[in-house]
């Protein structure tokens, strides 16, 4: 019996597997297909911290963060600093605000 995943694990995975008894097929994918299924395993694993809210499932996300930035050969203090950047910019989310609506301010005329 066997089941089918077609998706990006972590590196030691088919050693794991191995162990297990069991046998895992596997191939290794160019970066561009690798980027996009670390793209969609961010979604996921975003996903499960969002429904589990465990630390161990923010952790995965950061896992991905940091393949992503090493694919794309990028260092994480280079990341660091435009996350920096933006938060000097825009803030950070420290202060928990929720924006709930926009109105547009129409200027007054004078008679």
């Amino acid at each position: 019996m066997k089941k089918v995943y077609h998706k990006l694990v972590r590196d030691k995975i088919p050693d794991i597997i191995a162990a297990s008894g069991k046998k895992a097929v596997c191939h290794v994918v160019d970066q561009e297909t690798a980027l996009e299924m670390l793209a969609t395993k961010l979604q996921e694993e975003a996903v499960e911290y969002a429904e589990s809210r465990e630390i161990e499932e923010l952790a995965d996300v950061l896992e991905v963060i940091r393949a992503i930035a090493a694919e794309r050969g990028v260092a994480l203090s280079a990341l660091e600093r435009i996350r920096a950047e933006k938060e000097k910019q825009r803030g950070g989310f420290a202060r928990r605000i929720v924006l709930e609506e926009v109105w547009k301010i129409e200027k007054q005329t004078e008679i």
